[in-house]
């Protein structure tokens, strides 16, 4: 920066505002400067920028998978507006694995970063006491922190979207309505179930509830078994994109009326396109990410509790009245 000011025979000071966009300096003595940079090759420190503010302009992130497309858009809404505020990203999959979520959280803040935004794969986050009390702030996305931790939530209406699929069902005269869900250890997965059991009231019947991680061989045998009964389903409520996907493979081509939560690529272009409840990643990720920022910048109000609405895209599979459905018995 000195060699800046004697090559444009200004003082440090004015160099130091051309570089950092402050006001003050006359506009032929900016170009000078500039035209001084350019010809030196001089570029700004931004490690010793940051560290002289006290920060690292780095931003840590923990999600469940990024191979999941759920996450993968999260994640990018995230960096895009990490991007935009000129910090960098640090991220890793937990894989469910409260404990690789320990360990990514604490290798972070290892590094300094300046804020959290975290999906939980456990319930126990007492260990983040020490990072709260130290001021730095964390958000959770998706999900939920453990009981006594109450800080910066951006959740989905679960249960609320839940509740929708059922009614869409319902309508189209559907009473037999099965529920295929991930584990129900996993907040998003009950939420759904709540919402499920609540819409169906005296029509719940747990022999059609199935809640496992999905695999084809267990979604194939969970369908063969309700099938079965005397009474069978004639519609099915799937719990995420991921259930979906397998619950039509499961299918191989027989006709049920189906609603999946989590829209998924393609689903607009099968015979029938896929009901979908949609919850969009990208404005979970965007609002986690900017409320975290709004902390960075002093924001000291109590923690949020942002709870984002879902809809209802009907495309045809969940539109399958009660009596038009075949091929539901082995």
């Amino acid at each position: 920066m000195k060699d800046v000011a004697s090559a444009a025979g200004v003082a440090l000071k004015t160099v130091s505002r051309v570089v950092n966009g402050e006001p003050g300096v006359h506009p032929a003595t900016a170009e000078r400067v500039r035209t001084a940079i350019d010809r030196l090759g001089y570029s700004r420190n931004e490690s010793a920028r940051v560290l002289r503010r006290g920060r690292t302009a780095t931003i840590g992130l923990v999600i469940e998978d990024v191979a999941d497309p759920f996450y993968a858009g999260l994640s990018r809404a995230v960096e895009a507006v990490v991007i935009d505020h000129g910090c960098l990203l640090l991220s890793g999959s937990s894989g469910e694995e409260p404990g690789r979520e320990r360990e990514l959280v604490e290798t972070f803040c290892a590094r300094r970063v300046d804020g959290l935004i975290v999906v939980p794969a456990g319930d126990d986050h007492t260990y983040l006491g020490p990072e709260l009390e130290a001021g730095t702030p964390v958000v959770f996305a998706d999900r939920p922190p453990g009981a006594g931790l109450d800080v910066d939530t951006v959740l989905t209406d679960n249960a609320g979207g839940a509740g929708q699929a059922v009614r869409h069902l319902l309508t189209h005269g559907h009473r037999r309505i099965a529920f295929l869900g991930d584990h129900p250890a996993i907040f998003t997965a009950s939420e759904r179930l709540r919402g499920y059991r609540a819409e169906l009231g005296g029509l719940y019947d747990e022999r059609l509830v199935s809640m496992r991680p999905p695999s084809l061989e267990s979604v194939r045998g969970d369908l063969a078994r309700m099938f079965a009964l005397d009474d069978p389903p004639t519609a099915l409520f799937t719990g995420n994109g991921r259930y979906t996907v397998t619950t039509l493979r499961a299918l191989a081509g027989r006709r049920a009326a189906l609603v999946g939560f989590d829209d998924f690529e393609l689903a607009d272009l099968l015979a029938p396109g896929v009901s979908v409840i949609a919850q969009d990643p990208s404005w979970m990720g965007r609002v986690a990410a900017e409320l975290l920022f709004r902390r960075l910048r002093g924001d000291a109000g109590p923690p949020e509790h942002i709870e984002l609405p879902v809809r209802l895209i009907p495309r045809g599979s969940g539109e399958v009245p009660s009596d038009d459905t075949y091929g539901l018995r082995p």
